[in-house]
């Protein structure tokens, strides 16, 4: 059986970025700027017909493939578990998250569609989305990846699972199956709104499931109230690990009584902070499945991070530039 550092599960939505031109093109199309608009499947369709011309790039997305992805350009065996329609955005998601993983257990459900997210890429790097969730968020327990899950080092999932769909059933089916097999937990919480939305929900998966815990500051604030500091102390009392990233001041991590403080790795020009969460998350789990100790495996994913930060996309795909990047952090 195949065995696996880090395994995930996420609604799997594809990412199409595309530039325009001014943020008239986002006016005349009927949204605001900046702003994330949840749209039904037909609306998507003709934003996406309105910028096809322009070249969009497609790539597999979502929090967790994203983290996933990172782990596996690193050098991790990964593994990722969503669901797709058995449409061409399916298909390249498919195709792409096998030559960034060189495998995957997504579901395709036929007569469906999959969810993908429109960024329209102002000039100011500032992106306004639309997104339509699709069938990503009906994945069925029947259809989730047990035997990946119990042959994993590490499960992780995301807050978003639990916001809506059969997706919930489905993790929590998963968080069942780890904890029979002995398969330790990283949870993101994912958004505050999230967190606003469900409190008692992820305070619970915190404590009954998670052994690492990723927040950011904001995350930290809406979850625990406080400081950072005072938020990860807090977090650390119900899981092994908790890491509150602080964007451009770095990163916390707090282990029991001890707290690591980890700087950020200096970018010389931001280009797009999209995904940088994610980055982080990915090269973290990384290390962690190499036994590093917490103070580089908190250096190797501020220097993940700073990679994605300074280019267009949540995953740093150019071939071979994580592990350089990284070299240092692990033979050192």
């Amino acid at each position: 059986m195949m065995t696996y550092d880090v395994c995930g599960l996420g609604n799997a939505l594809v990412d199409v970025l595309a530039d325009v031109a001014s943020d008239a093109t986002i006016a005349s199309l009927g949204l605001n700027k900046g702003i994330m608009h949840l749209v039904e499947e037909e609306r998507w369709q003709q934003l996406y017909q309105a910028v096809e011309n322009r070249s969009p790039e497609i790539a597999p997305g979502g929090s967790s493939a994203n983290a996933i992805s990172t782990a596996a350009l690193l050098g991790a065996s990964t593994t990722f578990c969503g669901q797709v329609g058995d449409d061409v955005f399916g298909r390249t998601y498919a195709e792409r998250l096998q030559v960034y993983c060189g495998r995957h257990h997504l579901h395709v459900r036929e007569g469906a569609p999959t969810g993908k997210c429109l960024s329209l890429v102002s000039p100011d790097a500032e992106r306004t989305m639309a997104t339509t969730l699709g069938c990503a968020i009906e994945l069925e327990p029947e259809h989730l990846f047990y035997d990946a899950i119990a042959s994993s080092r590490w499960f992780h999932l995301t807050g978003y699972l639990f916001t809506g769909g059969r997706m919930g059933d489905a993790a929590m089916a998963g968080l069942e199956h780890a904890r029979k097999h002995g398969v330790r937990v990283s949870l993101d919480v994912a958004d505050a709104w999230v967190i606003d939305t469900l409190r008692d929900k992820i305070w619970s998966l915190i404590t009954d499931h998670a052994a690492v815990v990723f927040t950011n500051e904001e995350e930290a604030r809406a979850l625990c109230g406080g400081t950072p500091e005072q938020a990860a102390a807090r977090l650390a009392e119900c899981c092994d690990l908790a890491v509150v990233k602080l964007g451009a001041r770095g990163s916390l991590i707090q282990a029991g009584g001890s707290t690591i403080r980890v700087p950020a790795h200096p970018v010389s020009h931001v280009v797009d902070t999209t995904g940088a969460g994610d980055a982080y998350a990915g090269g973290f789990l990384f290390a962690l499945s190499r036994g590093l100790p917490l103070d580089r495996c908190g250096a190797l994913a501020s220097r993940v991070a700073s990679e994605v930060v300074g280019q267009r996309g949540a995953v740093v795909t150019t071939p071979g530039r994580l592990r350089q990047v990284t070299h240092n952090l692990l033979v050192t």
